[in-house]
């Protein structure tokens, strides 16, 4: 299994409390986001094209 983090914040996700989505410019990067990060709408960047989203 292989070891996810939070691309907003870093912290390590497990199980379901977390979504996991391919970037919706470049659609070549996975965009991890932890459930406290969506709550509180946190900015995330793709590493591939830089853009970035709430």
């Amino acid at each position: 299994m292989e070891n996810l983090y939070c691309t907003s914040c870093g912290r390590g996700v497990t199980g379901d409390k977390f979504i996991r989505f391919l970037c919706p410019e470049c659609s070549k990067e996975d965009i991890i986001r932890c459930q406290v990060c969506r709550k509180n709408a946190k900015i995330y960047v793709c590493k591939k094209c830089g853009f970035t989203g709430p």
